[in-house]
């Protein structure tokens, strides 16, 4: 494992003005809250979602494109339900390919084909997959959540079925995100042997989950994860998702313990524990929205080869165009290509 370093190749960098020094960071374990039965609760899930066992559809897509061939793809997600992404694959492709596997951030959808052209173009296919329920506030999606919620919510996703691991919303996207694995490992223009996750904020945390629930991934790129050691989370920041979850229990006092309970049935870091495919994960030290303490938790829990990229004045943004470039040469490398 290397050390972590800055952009730019700055060997220390200042400290965080939202949260621990560096120097603290990079040895922070925090105990995990893992429940006796977190195995055997994935374990149902995934078996149910896999009884599910309708083909994924790819219909081809006239994206205006004349070097990706694209389809809209529909799999069955949790409980079957149909869930939809984007499936670009280089045109012209010659046997099976490695492919990305591409998770989006809170609210966004999958939007359009020509907004995801990065994978496709450096020769991988690439699966992305829209989150149930959101595509509502970035790009439009194209994902109902069919199941309703059973008792009260904040407005916004995190907090539906909050009071219930059963009922949780994050139990349905987690789940999505390994069947999208399953999907991508099912088409004939995929190497299965050759499957990376890929994401940032909440679709770093779907990378993560998919990394500790799948396997046999050749490797995973986990950007600035949300949803990672929230009792931290919640003691640092109380904005964007958190927000949600901090004003349910400013209402609801009497269920705080209920709500961390099915919060650690979805905390990354249980997942980082189970977790040994190579990874890439990056941090913003004055990120407000996912803390650093947070990702450094989630990263120094994962069981696998890893790394981290530090970026020292950045926020939620992370690395931006500089990770993206570092993702294209940690794929290229654990694929070695």
């Amino acid at each position: 494992m290397r050390r972590p370093r800055a952009a730019g190749g700055t060997e220390e960098p200042p400290l965080p003005r939202v949260d621990m020094p560096l120097t603290d960071l990079v040895g922070y374990l925090p105990e995990r809250e893992e429940p006796a039965d977190f195995a055997e609760f994935w374990a149902e899930t995934l078996a149910e979602a896999r009884s599910h066992d309708e083909a994924p559809t790819c219909t081809p897509y006239d994206a205006g494109l004349t070097l990706v061939d694209v389809y809209d793809v529909r799999f069955p997600g949790y409980g079957g339900h149909p869930v939809a992404g984007w499936l670009l694959v280089p045109a012209g492709a010659d046997g099976p390919l490695p492919c990305v596997v591409g998770y989006l951030g809170n609210g966004g959808g999958r939007g359009f084909p020509f907004e995801w052209l990065t994978w496709a173009n450096a020769g991988y296919v690439h699966l992305l997959m829209d989150t149930r329920g959101q595509g509502g506030k970035l790009q439009p999606g194209a994902t109902g959540d069919p199941v309703g919620s059973s008792g009260p919510v904040t407005p916004g996703t995190i907090t539906r079925g909050i009071l219930d691991p059963h009922d949780y919303y994050y139990r349905r996207v987690y789940t999505d995100a390994v069947r999208a694995v399953d999907a991508a490992r099912a088409h004939p223009a995929v190497d299965p042997a050759r499957v990376v996750v890929a994401g940032g904020s909440q679709g770093g945390s779907l990378a993560l989950a998919a990394a500790g629930l799948c396997d046999g991934l050749a490797g995973a790129v986990v950007d600035v994860p949300s949803l990672c050691h929230f009792r931290r989370a919640l003691d640092v920041v109380e904005g964007n998702a958190y927000q949600e979850i901090w004003m349910f229990l400013r209402t609801h006092r009497d269920r705080v313990e209920d709500v961390f309970r099915t919060l650690s049935y979805v905390d990354g870091l249980n997942f980082a524990a189970r977790a040994t495919a190579p990874a890439l994960f990056s941090v913003g030290l004055m990120d407000v929205t996912c803390p650093p303490s947070t990702v450094y938790a989630a990263y120094n829990h994962y069981a696998g080869d890893k790394n981290i990229n530090v970026y020292p004045y950045n926020q939620h943004e992370g690395g931006g165009g500089y990770q993206t470039l570092e993702a294209l040469r940690f794929v290229r490398s654990v694929l070695k290509l």
